[in-house]
């Protein structure tokens, strides 16, 4: 029971929700890009919401299905095919030994998460399978998939029960986000920027630059400048935090992040809006808004619900649906 990975993407790795509370020790979260999305693939295909995904890039890799499996796709769309057919994503998905998964082009967006029922079995380090590859540990060997690897699956099927391959019930990713905005909290040293430049951070574009990875986004935009120039005591940072680097550029912290810094710390992306950083693609604009902590709770708040919801719809299809077929999870 596998997958083994025909053709290798670009920095593909298997990751969770990430390893939390060793960042005293200097070792990194790590985690998802986008746990929103990977969240939601989880639970269209019954697993629990951080169970350990693919996630994916583009140019994406061709997969192998060595055995039967339920799957579901969810992020970014890189325009799947199943043996050649289209496919969707965020919809469950049969796939059968000898089915080959691959991806066309990027419609949109920057990553793919892959969810399979059951899991993938996983090298589990400080108790996470998220692959940091600064330690090279965790996921699958501690690094990106290769071609030739070979994925093992936890859950074995009898069979495909006779109906369509996608399942008729789709997620929605909506939850209730009406802004294009990246809703930004003030950070400790946000009173250092100038008058000019306090205005400028919210009406100015910031551009992704190609120099940006799962460890922090670096932001091309008109250099912002400070009042006094202060030598900061390295101090903890976490995905999300807006850093102003010497020359009055912005970078922005991602899931890879450093565990301590030393930068001016200017904001926090709320964590409702993290998914959506993980979704820019290189020259893409951002534009932010100051938002209170209230409003960030609030949006924290509705995007749970949603996921809950979501997951409670998600079982009991997928329960009456396995029944109905006669086929046990």
């Amino acid at each position: 029971m596998s997958i083994q990975v025909i053709r290798a993407g670009i920095m593909d790795s298997l990751q969770d929700k990430g390893r939390f509370g060793f960042q005293q020790l200097g070792i990194n979260p790590t985690g998802a890009m986008d746990l929103f999305s990977m969240e939601m693939a989880n639970l269209l295909t019954g697993n629990a919401p951080g169970e350990a995904i693919i996630e994916m890039h583009f140019p994406a890799p061709v997969l192998l299905f060595q055995s039967t499996a339920l799957i579901a796709l969810s992020g970014a769309d890189f325009t799947a095919t199943l043996n050649n057919h289209p496919i969707p994503i965020h919809q469950p998905i049969w796939v059968k030994e000898q089915d080959v998964l691959a991806f066309r082009s990027p419609a949109k967006g920057a990553r793919l998460y892959l969810s399979v029922a059951g899991g993938f079995a996983f090298d589990q380090w400080l108790g996470s399978g998220s692959t940091n590859l600064v330690a090279a540990a965790g996921g699958f060997r501690g690094r990106a998939l290769a071609s030739g690897d070979e994925i093992q699956l936890q859950k074995k099927w009898k069979g495909i029960p006779e109906g369509k391959t996608v399942l008729p019930w789709k997620a929605g990713p909506d939850w209730g986000d009406e802004s294009d905005q990246i809703g930004i909290l003030s950070g400790n040293e946000w009173d250092w920027l100038t008058d000019a430049s306090k205005e400028l951070f919210f009406s100015q574009a910031y551009q992704l630059s190609t120099q940006s990875d799962r460890m922090g986004y670096r932001l091309e935009h008109p250099s912002l400048a400070v009042t006094h120039q202060q030598e900061l005591v390295s101090s903890a940072v976490n995905r999300g935090t807006l850093q102003l680097l010497p020359n009055g550029k912005i970078i922005l912290l991602m899931a890879d992040h450093q565990t301590t810094g030393g930068y001016p710390r200017l904001g926090h992306v709320a964590t409702a809006h993290h998914h959506r950083l993980a979704q820019y693609r290189p020259g893409d604009p951002i534009y932010f808004r100051r938002v209170s902590q209230s409003t960030a709770e609030q949006w924290m708040i509705r995007q749970q619900q949603h996921l809950l919801q979501l997951r409670n719809a998600c079982t009991f299809r997928l329960q009456e649906y396995l029944h109905a077929a006669n086929h046990q999870l």
